[in-house]
């Protein structure tokens, strides 16, 4: 019997792949000082291993323009938030949906609230999907900004953003993606797609370590900076410099976080050549993780599935979200009758060592269209890709008897 049967992963990725728990601890006890900051071989070295996460991340994202617009934050809510206050100016109009992270959500509000922005909020349907044609119609003259996150953290649902994105470019308004919970999972082509801004967390599906992310600033979008201060670079200037990265990022980055992206970036080209086989050859990053992320998904979704089929089969539950084959990643939320979701999460820790996560998702919108916040919101599976058929079996025999009693 395993000590814990982690099925939480839309919260945090765990297990990490080896190499980024023995690469962070090896750069930063080798070359852990400021990046840029010196001439000397250690700072160098530095700045060499976190403009080299850079390249990759632009790669893995295809994102064909420069490298140095790939901004690090402390996570998709920094990015968030510094791209949402550094383009929306009073006036200005915002489309989001009611699926929407309190990471958009929050930002949006206060913006509303305090600096007079004007926000549409679009619906989708009954098992998590927005209309792109409702996107469409949303849209005004005014609209500055159309935001939605790529994949829900409640239900799954993954959100067609090619559709999106051409209603986005023909009316010129700025579109910014939160990719937390389907980077690492998905293949997110951020040039086809048109995506302005795309902000992403490292540890989640990008398998790094918590106290990372970044986003990718497009040519030609302009973002002002939330924070001002030391970069390294022009510091006899009294402003803060316009060339990225250093225009978004104030004070010393995290290196042994962007280690850890820079080793798991490594990992998913790794394991994208050991299923290319022959074929590999000389792939680039991105063809190598692209074929990472095709395996990553497709042993995702197969332990869903297994958890989908054997949920539904339960008189008493009820599993909320995409029904059947339909596009989605590997989130499920569930409810058991009348049992409120702590109350369930707490009893598959306790007396099954299953972990989940039970609460609102920091989603209320996606909860109160659900009706689901009396029930003090869903108890959410979310197996990752180190999840194994243990972990299923477990959280399913866990369930059927809190259901059979």
């Amino acid at each position: 019997m395993k000590e814990h049967y982690y099925l939480d992963n839309a919260a945090t990725s765990w297990p990490k792949p080896e190499p980024v728990y023995t690469t962070m601890d090896k750069f930063f006890r080798s070359y852990g000082v400021n990046p840029g900051r010196g001439d000397h071989e250690m700072a160098v070295e530095a700045e060499n291993m976190v403009s080299e996460t850079r390249r990759m991340l632009a790669a893995f994202f295809n994102f064909g323009g420069d490298p140095n617009r790939v901004v690090f934050t402390q996570n998709a809510t920094d990015s968030l938030n510094i791209g949402l206050y550094g383009l929306l100016n009073e006036g200005d109009h915002v489309v989001t949906t009611r699926l929407e992270h309190n990471s958009v959500l929050r930002p949006l509000n206060h913006l509303q609230r305090d600096h007079g922005v004007d926000v549409t909020f679009v619906a989708r349907d009954a098992q998590g999907y927005v209309d792109p044609e409702d996107i469409g119609r949303a849209i005004t003259p005014k609209t500055k900004v159309v935001v939605v996150n790529h994949a829900s953290n409640v239900l799954g649902s993954v959100q067609d953003l090619e559709a999106i994105g051409k209603f986005s470019r023909e009316t010129g308004s700025v579109f910014v993606v939160d990719t937390c919970q389907s980077a690492g999972v998905l293949p997110i082509d951020m040039d086809d797609l048109g995506i302005d801004v795309l902000t992403f967390t490292g540890h989640k599906g990008l398998l790094g370590p918590m106290g990372i992310g970044g986003m990718i600033v497009a040519e030609g979008i302009e973002v002002r900076p939330a924070r001002v201060g030391g970069t390294g670079v022009d510091s006899v200037s009294p402003f803060h410099p316009d060339a990225y990265p250093y225009h978004l990022e104030a004070g010393t980055v995290s290196v042994p976080g962007i280690a850890g992206l820079n080793a798991a970036q490594k990992w998913f080209a790794e394991l994208g050549r050991q299923l290319l086989g022959s074929a590999a050859g000389n792939v680039s990053h991105t063809q190598a993780c692209r074929a990472a992320l095709g395996h990553v998904h497709a042993v995702e979704r197969a332990h869903t599935e297994r958890l989908e089929s054997a949920f539904r089969d339960l008189e008493g539950v009820t599993v909320y979200g995409p029904n059947g084959a339909r596009y989605r990643v590997a989130t499920l939320s569930m409810n058991i009758d009348a049992m409120p979701a702590d109350q369930v999460g707490a009893m598959l820790d306790a007396d099954y060592h299953v972990c989940v996560r039970t609460g609102v998702h920091c989603a209320p919108l996606a909860h109160k269209d659900e009706n689901t916040v009396d029930k003090k919101g869903t108890v959410r599976f979310s197996p990752g890709y180190f999840t194994d058929d243990e972990d299923i079996d477990q959280a399913i025999a866990g369930v059927t008897e809190l259901v059979t009693g």
